[in-house]
């Protein structure tokens, strides 16, 4: 996941669950009755923003999921967090050096039957099904989901308004890049990122830089 953020941002990443990972009080009342899973994919997530946000030496506070989820971080801070399954991350900046960022990861495997007709329009799933044929064993319609997540998170922050995933054009590139076209109103018409996939999951990264 470093690989595909710039310097201004710092990451920390955990393929297990620490048993040191804790929870502020307002942090377990979010997940209070979450079921397991829920509640340690919840608590290590956040236990790597600590460590993030204390390589910025900026004090942890309590990212309590807030609209639609996303997490309140502290004055003067973006970030974005994910997690699937053996994977957690946390992402966070300065805003004096990056305006929004988003982050996604995922397990590198195809997506169910039936979910790409439901996230990608014609256009995606046209260059989608080249890449398919030029560079088979590479789960793109994962990755475009994925970079579809990132985008979302990016997006959010700077506008506080939902974003359907028919919203965004993306196209992805065999170089590790994408470009997503917003086809809704945006501060920002373009938005550019990387992806990867390793060791079986899959990440993709999206810094807007001051």
């Amino acid at each position: 996941m470093s690989a595909l953020l710039p310097a201004p941002v710092v990451v920390e990443t955990a393929y297990s669950d620490p048993p040191q990972a804790r929870l502020e009080p307002e942090e377990e009342a979010a997940v209070a009755r979450a079921v397991e899973s829920r509640r340690r994919e919840f608590t290590t997530v956040r236990h790597c923003a600590r460590l993030a946000l204390g390589r910025l030496g900026v004090p942890y506070r309590p990212l309590v999921p807030g609209l639609r989820g996303a997490p309140s971080w502290p004055e003067g801070i973006v970030g974005s967090l994910t997690h699937c399954a053996g994977f957690r991350a946390a992402a966070v900046a300065r805003s004096e050096d990056v305006l929004s960022l988003g982050i996604d990861a995922e397990p590198a495997l195809p997506l169910p039957e039936g979910v790409l007709d439901a996230i990608a329009l014609p256009a995606e799933q046209q260059r989608n099904t080249a890449l398919s044929t030029t560079r088979p064993g590479t789960p793109w319609d994962r990755i475009l989901f994925s970079a579809k997540e990132s985008v979302y998170k990016t997006w959010f922050p700077l506008t506080h308004t939902f974003l359907d995933f028919s919203e965004a054009d993306l196209t992805l590139r065999p170089d590790g890049t994408f470009t997503a076209v917003l086809l809704v109103p945006s501060p920002l018409p373009t938005l550019d990122g990387h992806w990867h996939v390793h060791d079986g999951h899959l990440a993709t990264a999206i810094t807007v830089l001051r």
